[in-house]
């Protein structure tokens, strides 16, 4: 009796209390995994802040998806990324307008793949020209690629978003494909169909006069953002066609100034800006130099650089965008953009070096 009473006794429910003990110690484990783990509910795009196709392009993101805009130029890009890296709230990030030069592409996959190991949901829209194997490299990661050098940035990103988007978007997409010079692209062409072309031309002049004109002033590029996403016209939002006016005046002034300031070199014509912005310019170096190639140049005092703008004509036999990408990544500083359109940056005792080589590479 003794022997059984003992054998009762082992099988007491001990090991059982000790099952619910290492029960309640596993689930509270769990608990404060949940309590320490950050929620990602972030939505942000990063997009140009220099032209209309950049403004445009982070109206529709933001008209589509909702959260907030950084706009950043081509300087400020990888600063940004790196910003948003650490960002342990971000759970989507959309990429607009920012082409990657031999300089920082390997930085930019880099961050790409830092961000997707988060989980975080990356999508990189672009129209300027790309190397084929950072493309690959991108799509490997998981990264969404929208990338065609045949239509501007804002109308790609419709064609990909539309049914998020109001009808309205149609015509931001259409402006920023005029002023990108994209007008006649198989998409943009069927988008400026739909309205009238003078005011569509005009819409656009106004919103490019109004986003160089405040460059200076990054509240006012989130404002233009936030109204376009609100399916405002342009002549909807206050001052701006009187802001235009005054960028005209200071556009007629800029003739003279070309006419007495620029220099030629054998295939181009170029010029230094000391008051206004060197895109705004560039035109006006390429037309009244009489070359297929116009470089207009400002220093960025702040950085030690300067911010060059390239123009060509419809007589331009080379794609400008490659040749200054590997020129200026050859100087120290990096750049890019399309055949007859690009800008770069370039270390400031390198310019000369700069319009010395360009002059070579495009005979």
């Amino acid at each position: 009796m003794v022997i059984s009473q003992n054998k009762i006794i082992k099988k007491t429910p001990a090991k059982k209390v000790t099952k619910k003990i290492s029960a309640k110690k596993v689930n509270k484990k769990i608990s404060a995994k949940k309590v320490t783990t950050p929620q990602r509910t972030k939505v942000i795009c990063i997009s140009h802040k220099e032209d209309c196709d950049g403004i445009s392009s982070a109206a529709l993101i933001r008209q589509a998806f909702g959260g907030d805009s950084m706009l950043v130029d081509y300087p400020g890009q990888m600063e940004a990324l790196n910003q948003v890296v650490l960002d342990e709230k971000l759970k989507t990030l959309f990429i607009c307008d920012l082409g990657l030069s031999k300089k920082t592409q390997d930085e930019f996959i880099d961050l790409m793949g830092r961000m997707r190991k988060n989980k975080v949901s990356i999508t990189y829209i672009d129209h300027h020209d790309i190397d084929p194997t950072v493309v690959s490299a991108l799509k490997k990661l998981k990264v969404k690629v929208i990338h065609d050098i045949n239509e501007c940035t804002t109308v790609q990103v419709y064609a990909a978003y539309k049914s998020k988007l109001s009808d309205h978007a149609s015509f931001v997409a259409t402006c920023a494909a005029i002023t990108d010079y994209m007008e006649d692209r198989p998409l943009g062409s069927k988008l400026l169909q739909i309205y009238d072309r003078q005011f569509a031309l005009i819409s656009a002049t106004v919103m490019t006069y109004n986003i160089v004109g405040h460059q200076r002033e990054p509240d006012y590029l989130q404002y233009l953002v936030e109204e376009l996403s609100d399916s405002k016209f342009p002549h909807d939002i206050p001052n701006t066609f009187e802001f235009a006016q005054i960028q005209v005046e200071k556009l007629s002034q800029m003739i003279a100034k070309v006419k007495k300031g620029m220099k030629t070199m054998t295939n181009l014509g170029h010029m230094e800006i000391l008051d206004s912005g060197a895109s705004g310019a560039v035109n006006f170096v390429m037309g009244l130099s009489g070359k297929d190639v116009g470089v207009a140049y400002k220093e960025r005092i702040d950085h030690g650089i300067y911010a060059v703008s390239v123009r060509g004509s419809k007589n331009c036999k080379v794609h400008l965008g490659r040749i200054v990408n590997l020129l200026a990544t050859s100087l120290g500083g990096s750049g890019g953009g399309h055949d007859k359109a690009c800008g770069a940056v370039v270390p400031k005792p390198k310019i000369k070096k700069f319009l010395t080589e360009l002059n070579k590479k495009i005979k």
